[in-house]
């Protein structure tokens, strides 16, 4: 019974992941023709000012307090025993939760746009443009607090590609709209911010009929009281209390801790880059990180519905699955980061000289940072599968030492060094939190094994993929490099993408009993389906 219920896992996470990817990658592919559009037809003052919104506006978004990783985390029983009635107060009381903080975040708003004369003081743009670009944003931002936050459910129910089908589907028909308003019509970013307004509302629509088609029992409306009283209740109407799922309110308390982390060393970066440099500047990291964000969201895309399925497998208390899946995980997504993070050391530089130009350049030394970042955050993912799984958000010391880590570093390191000072003291805070700390919390706490197999097992990973990228790039060296021409880009891509993830499979294969029972897990799965 054990062994069906870990194949009928691996099947949902598979089609999770498969129909992700796919996605993923039609979005990857249009984003680069579209990033190209928008540099020529808008610029790189109006990008710069819309990524800066963003930060601004997600970092005002601090309020939501991790309540849907708390939600998800508590509904991950209810729906293992199909629980209906435990599932629809959980999430009336999300809804209850995330309309206050929506209130608190369009009056942050309403207070930020006071201050957009300080805070774009450098722009060249009109101040209208903005004004429009935050209050934009602030919309789709608002609708996942009124709307969309019931999909919630899918996610924990190991049916995320519903969500991808209904939501991501549509925003790739916006950024298809958006390129040929952009080309083709006047006032080329009121129709940017128009398309934006009209598909993030469209895909509202769907996704909230997608999530009551599956689970009609949601349509229903249930109260929620702040405790129970006699007139709390109004006669046939289903009422919750908050006090009713006080493990909810604990653990967003402890998540709101580590969501000012994320955001203060993840969100906030374009804003000290801004402080230190140009929205110029910003841009043109931008389109680095459009690279680097393609990559990542495609490796997240395989991984996107596993925590579900851990938190599934936890709940059976098989200590020995439960390591043996953690190496799986790890080990196999050690193989994409750094596959991956190679492709972006050899490929970067030359595929930004034919996309959009040479003049759209970093340097080398930046683009090493770049990708310590991208490979160290990459990394992280097994670790916070299983740290949500295991609810364990406890560590709140940890985070708040991490934000001033990284706070005071990037202010110091970003006045000498400017953009490179900002993005060193990312590496630094990820090596202190996700490489040294994190996984000592998880193996201690939740997969109850000494932290000293994580240490080996990644030393031995480091050793076997650094001996392969060694190879590689030797032999990578004798063969022609790229002229500039598309063609031999392509030539030369090929052969970078062969070269490593062969010999990046074949030396963790030899090395790593993880990689070779991951391997015959997949075409298990696939074979008993």
């Amino acid at each position: 019974m054990a062994e069906n219920g870990a194949y009928q896992r691996t099947g949902k996470s598979l089609r999770n992941s498969a129909v992700a990817l796919l996605l993923q990658i039609i979005q990857l592919l249009l984003g680069f023709f579209s990033r190209k559009i928008f540099l020529d037809y808008l610029g790189t003052e109006v990008l710069g000012l819309n990524s800066t919104a963003s930060s601004l506006l997600n970092f005002l978004n601090l309020a939501e307090l991790g309540i849907g990783n708390a939600v998800a985390f508590s509904l991950y029983r209810p729906i293992f025993s199909q629980d209906n009635k435990t599932i629809r107060e959980i999430v009336a009381l999300q809804g209850w939760l995330y309309r206050r903080v929506a209130l608190f975040v369009i009056g942050a708003s309403v207070v930020a746009m006071f201050f957009f004369p300080m805070i774009f003081t450098k722009m060249e743009l009109p101040m209208s443009y903005a004004y429009a670009s935050f209050a934009v944003l602030l919309l789709s931002s608002m609708l996942g607090y009124f709307v969309n936050y019931k999909q919630v459910v899918l996610t924990a129910d190991q049916k995320d590609y519903k969500v991808q089908l209904s939501f991501r589907l549509t925003m790739i028909v916006k950024v298809a709209f958006q390129m040929a308003a952009v080309a083709f019509l006047p006032h080329p970013y009121l129709w940017w911010l128009i398309f934006e307004a009209l598909f993030a509302i469209i895909a509202a629509i769907l996704l909230v009929r997608t999530v009551h088609r599956e689970y009609p029992f949601l349509r229903g409306r249930v109260k929620v009281a702040r405790r129970a009283t006699p007139d709390a209740t109004g006669e046939g109407e289903e009422v919750v209390t908050l006090d009713k799922y006080p493990d909810i309110l604990s653990k967003i308390k402890q998540l709101f801790i580590h969501k000012i982390g994320f955001y203060a060393t993840v969100q906030i970066t374009p804003l000290l880059i801004y402080a230190f440099t140009s929205l110029s500047l910003v841009a043109i990291y931008g389109n680095y990180l459009v690279l680097s964000n393609s990559l990542n969201a495609l490796l997240l895309a395989l991984f996107a519905s596993i925590t579900a399925s851990v938190g599934n497998m936890i709940a059976e208390g098989d200590g020995k699955l439960i390591m043996k899946v953690f190496r799986e995980l790890f080990t196999s997504r050690f193989y994409l980061m750094a596959f991956s993070s190679v492709i972006l050391w050899f490929l970067a530089e030359p595929f930004i000289e034919i996309w959009i130009g040479p003049q759209y350049l970093l340097s080398r030394r930046t683009l090493l940072l770049i990708i310590l970042n991208f490979y160290l955050t990459g990394m992280y993912v097994v670790m916070e599968i299983y740290i949500n799984a295991c609810g364990l958000f406890r560590d709140v010391w940890a985070t708040i030492a991490q934000v001033i880590v990284y706070l005071t570093l990037a202010l110091v390191l970003g006045h000498y060094m400017g953009l490179d000072g900002v993005l060193l003291a990312g590496v630094i805070q990820l090596v202190l939190l996700t490489v040294l700390w994190r996984p000592y919390f998880l193996f201690r706490h939740g997969i109850m094994q000494p932290v000293v197999r994580y240490w080996l097992l990644y030393g031995k990973l480091l050793l076997a993929g650094g001996a392969a990228v060694a190879a590689g790039t030797l032999i990578l060296s004798l063969l022609p490099q790229p002229d500039g021409s598309v063609v031999s880009f392509i030539i030369y891509a090929a052969e970078v993408c062969i070269i490593f993830a062969l010999l990046l499979f074949g030396a963790l294969y030899a090395a790593e009993r993880g990689m070779r029972t991951f391997v015959e897990r997949i075409f298990r799965t696939v074979s008993h389906r």
